[in-house]
């Protein structure tokens, strides 16, 4: 037997290689990842009933995050630099020279 492969119906040959797979596999996998696709959607605050007041408060929402963002990320610098920069000082200042 030099030809092992199975071949399929000509009619079907061109919805496979058009879709993929077969065509249950290939749905089983669209509604896993739509499934996957909506629970992220929704961790995000979108809502599929007003798509875009949704966006619109996604964008929001980031936009006052990164200047949140910024006041938190400023102020843990302040904090860690109160302590840091004495201690790099001090160590400048009465450390052993180091030779080139």
């Amino acid at each position: 037997m030099p030809n092992d492969t199975r071949e399929l119906p000509a009619a079907n040959d061109g919805l496979y290689r058009f879709l993929g797979g077969s065509p249950l596999m290939v749905a089983f996998r669209l509604i896993l990842l739509s499934i996957l696709v909506g629970v992220v959607l929704a961790a995000i605050g979108f809502d599929p009933w007003n798509i875009l007041k949704s966006i619109e408060l996604l964008f929001q929402r980031l936009w006052n995050l990164g200047f949140d963002a910024v006041n938190w990320l400023w102020r843990y610098f302040l904090l860690g630099a109160v302590i840091v920069i004495p201690i790099w000082l001090l160590s400048r200042m009465f450390g052993a020279p180091r030779g080139r």
